[in-house]
């Protein structure tokens, strides 16, 4: 790895823990203006509160959403995109490239491949072609990598098989599907040579959401990046304080819902 990219990933990074709790709120463009993220401003200003390491965004969201209260959080630009309306949903294509990222301010970017679907080459493509420009400038590149197509099955094969991919093709970090369990999500981490952390995935309820949280963390990740989760919670700062908690600390499944609950 780069001086670059070392220097990059502390921002990105808890510097005791190792371990990263990322907010993805890239939703606007697969789902719309959706609950918690309409104010947007205020929401990243909660999950700052909150303690996040990062937050994922697209590009033209970043000026007026990322470090608008004086604590400092890491800047993820997302480079891909493909909107629920389209015909084909999991085709996901590049609308920003890393030049563009870094003259915005980026620390990391990202991009999402859908293992399985029609399009897969076209993503592999453009993930490889990232990976490339992420070395060339010092950038840390997160893999959103996920089995998704009409004859794929989402199981801890298929999630080991995409995360080990990502690795392959260049990723400093690995996000993916929860398996269900520990025994079988610290399949995917040791199958992966680089961090791997967990996609929150639908609206789960407080107990689902932090019982993931703790069997991903005991399976050894690396840590989380959670959209809806976080920002569609009733009070999301104190959620990433929990989280973050979970994540750096050690903070039990029982103590967190201890904390949630106030």
């Amino acid at each position: 790895m780069n001086v670059g990219k070392k220097i990059r990933l502390k921002r990105i990074i808890n510097r005791e823990s190792g371990k990263t709790v990322i907010i993805p709120m890239d939703h606007g463009v697969s789902l719309g203006p959706i609950q918690g993220l309409r104010d947007i401003d205020n929401t990243v200003n909660m999950v700052i509160r909150g303690g996040a390491n990062a937050t994922i965004v697209h590009k033209g969201i970043v000026m007026s959403t990322n470090r608008t209260e004086d604590t400092d959080i890491g800047l993820i630009i997302h480079l891909s995109a493909a909107t629920s309306l389209n015909p084909a949903p999991n085709d996901k294509v590049a609308v920003c490239d890393v030049e563009e990222a870094l003259s915005l301010g980026a620390d990391a970017v990202s991009v999402h491949v859908n293992i399985g679907a029609d399009t897969e080459s076209f993503m592999l493509e453009s993930l490889g072609r990232t990976a490339k420009a992420c070395y060339r400038w010092g950038l840390p590149l997160i893999a959103m990598m996920y089995p998704r197509g009409d004859e794929v099955d989402v199981n801890v094969e298929t999630v080991k098989h995409v995360s080990r991919v990502g690795a392959e093709l260049g990723a400093d970090l690995v996000k993916c599907p929860y398996t269900g369990d520990p025994e079988s999500f610290e399949e995917v981490v040791n199958g992966c040579p680089v961090p791997v952390v967990i996609a929150g995935g639908s609206k789960l309820s407080d107990e689902e959401t932090i019982n993931m949280i703790e069997g991903a963390m005991k399976a050894g990740a690396g840590g989380l990046s959670m959209g809806r989760n976080v920002f569609q919670h009733e009070n999301p700062e104190l959620f990433v304080q929990v989280a973050c908690a979970m994540v750096h600390k050690g903070l039990s499944a029982k103590e967190a819902l201890q904390m949630l609950a106030g």
